[in-house]
């Protein structure tokens, strides 16, 4: 059972990495390009939009977001592309992983965000309480 989690999640990673590499080939149009970059930069990205130690919630980015994100892109990329892109994979072992820095900051951003309208509600609700 474990050598199978181990077996998907290699799998898992060669085809983000794959998908990585079809995101630098020119061929490849824009719009999909930009969706693989937020696929592939979220997918690598150390900090999760949704936290792990939250409950059931923490893990539905990892379990269900990223897979779908990953399918949902190698349905849009013409077959010889990602046929090409996998034999490189095959090809060249792979050790520089991409690690999405900016999604790494825009999701930072989004939590400082959440933060400053989080305090500012805060605030009201003291002030209104203070108010009766």
């Amino acid at each position: 059972m474990l050598s199978k989690i181990k077996l998907k999640a290699s799998n898992l990673k060669k085809e983000t990495y794959t998908l990585y590499l079809v995101y630098k080939d020119s061929r490849v149009s824009r719009w999909k390009r930009l969706f693989l970059g937020v696929v592939i930069g979220y997918a690598f990205c150390p900090i999760d939009l949704v936290p792990d130690f939250i409950p059931i919630l923490g893990y539905i980015d990892d379990l269900i977001l990223v897979p779908l994100g990953i399918s949902l892109a190698l349905k849009l990329i013409p077959k010889e592309i990602m046929e090409e892109c996998r034999k490189k994979v095959l090809e060249e072992e792979f050790t520089e992983v991409p690690v999405g820095k900016k999604t790494t900051v825009v999701i930072i951003l989004i939590w400082i965000l959440g933060l400053g309208i989080f305090l500012t509600w805060v605030l009201n609700f003291v002030r209104n309480l203070a108010t009766y």
